[in-house]
């Protein structure tokens, strides 16, 4: 897979992330079944519950666009090792894609982990049919 198209998409995202309480800037881009990417990045709020995670941020512009499902998903932070999603973000993901989501967790030193969605969220929550 070429991830470089999601990894500039998610390390502009980055640039413009909301963060003056933790300090700590997330980007996100996914790609969509549509072929097309949306970027997210993380907004705090001095009431911490109603921040917004940068990988939710994506999910929500890609879902206002008409997108319904997650090919891939690329997170740049500036951590050693790379971070990967909380889990509020792993739940989002798994609404709208599978269990063999790739996902790319990166930094800004160019480290690289490669993971799909089971690897950090093997059993999501799904409400009974």
């Amino acid at each position: 897979m070429d991830w470089e198209p999601l990894l500039a998409a998610a390390r502009a995202a980055r640039k413009n992330a909301y963060s003056p309480y933790s300090g700590f800037q997330v980007g996100s881009a996914l790609t969509a079944e549509n072929g097309e990417i949306y970027a997210g990045a993380n907004v705090e709020n001095a009431a911490y519950g109603l921040t917004i995670c940068a990988e939710r941020s994506a999910i929500a512009r890609a879902v206002v666009e008409g997108a319904r499902r997650v090919t891939a998903v690329a997170v740049v932070t500036a951590a050693s090792p790379p971070s990967p999603p909380c889990g509020p973000c792993l739940q989002s993901l798994a609404e709208f894609a599978g269990p063999d989501l790739p996902i790319l967790l990166a930094n800004l030193d160019g480290e690289r982990r490669e993971l799909c969605l089971r690897d950090l969220f093997p059993i999501p929550f799904k409400l009974p049919s």
